[in-house]
């Protein structure tokens, strides 16, 4: 009897039924090895996180408690860091994991609205001038402004087109380009291609390959493996080097190359959203490109404020991208066999 005048009272409005969050200031009263764990940023950048983004999150509403920026932004990123809700979040916050996935998609928007801020490609001569310094350091090789490389993120089959993204090793994946410097923070990241799609098509059909081919950038080059087209602006391995010089090519190039690879594999630790071992991305194509992108521009800002990370994990290979029957060239070939004869 006591249960149905208890609602009863509910169902006449004599007792309100309210949203009640607990404060988030005790996600950020935990030390920064903490925060970094579940969140991986400390509170320093969470709070930065939080004011940038806090205009396009708060909403108004009719209720008595609104959803607060914090809460959205942690869940969020516990969410990217783990590739699932965070119980705990969930059971400290007082809200449901219904209610928090709601707010994930807003904040991925808000952090692509950024990224412009974050990620950009070095046009510029002056920024060029110091990508390849840093770049000549690791090896010897010069004029490089990019090491490029694509990777697969792996998602659920769906429900149109499915076939398209099967990719070599018969997963359904997003086929994912990445750019970055020799620091390995991105200057580009390309997340809409189905994973059937070949790398250097995606590279063809990117911003960064219009421009280059049209000549934006007249001294410097992207650096890649075999899988892509010699271009006079995209330079690879030789596939058979048979001369000291050639075999001495290859060698720096593969050095200076890697980079890109590992910033890959830090990329997939930090967001571990985004790695086959959590498992593959349970979403519709189009907001898994959300996902990568708003992953793309974290990262960077990880790396402009130094954020450690404790552990690069040891990743899954990648589809091999298969043959690429495009002829380079002859001055491609030319620009290639120059630097060839200076090394």
């Amino acid at each position: 009897m006591a249960v149905l005048a208890l609602l009863e009272d509910i169902a006449n409005g004599r007792i309100r039924n309210e949203r009640v969050f607990r404060d988030y200031y005790d996600f950020l009263a935990h030390d920064d090895d903490w925060l970094i764990s579940r969140f991986r940023f400390p509170r320093a950048v969470l709070l930065e996180i939080c004011t940038e983004l806090g205009p396009g999150l708060e909403r108004q509403t009719a209720r008595s408690h609104a959803l607060p920026v914090p809460i959205q932004v942690l869940t969020t990123l516990g969410f990217l860091a783990t590739g699932s809700f965070q119980r705990e979040l969930a059971d400290r916050s007082g809200m449901s994991q219904g209610a928090l996935s709601r707010a994930i998609p807003a904040v991925l928007n808000g952090i692509i609205r950024i990224s412009a801020r974050y990620i950009r490609f070095p046009y510029d001569a002056v920024n060029q001038a110091y990508i390849k310094a840093q770049f000549a350091e690791i090896a010897g090789f010069p004029n490089v402004i990019g090491a490029i490389d694509c990777t697969h993120i792996a998602i659920k089959a769906p429900s149109e087109g499915e076939y398209a993204y099967v990719n070599r090793k018969h997963f359904h994946s997003l086929n994912v380009q990445v750019i970055c410097d020799a620091q390995m923070r991105l200057t580009n990241i390309v997340a809409r291609w189905p994973g059937a799609t070949h790398d250097s098509f995606v590279l063809t059909n990117s911003s960064v390959g219009n421009r280059l081919e049209a000549g934006r950038v007249c001294d410097g080059w992207l650096i890649e493996d075999s899988g892509y087209a010699l271009r006079p602006w995209l330079l690879t391995p030789l596939a058979n080097p048979l001369t000291v010089r050639e075999q001495r090519y290859n060698n720096i190039h593969g050095r200076t190359r890697s980079v890109v690879e590992r910033a890959i594999g830090q990329l997939k630790s930090r967001w571990r959203c985004l790695d086959r071992s959590g498992g593959m991305l349970l979403y519709h194509p189009a907001k898994v490109c959300r996902i990568v992108q708003a992953c793309g521009v974290l990262h960077n800002i990880a790396h402009s404020h130094g954020v450690p990370l404790r552990e690069v994990m040891a990743l899954a290979d990648d589809p091999d991208p298969g043959p690429n029957y495009a002829q380079p060239n002859a001055e491609a070939i030319r620009t290639r066999q120059q630097l060839i004869s200076r090394i």
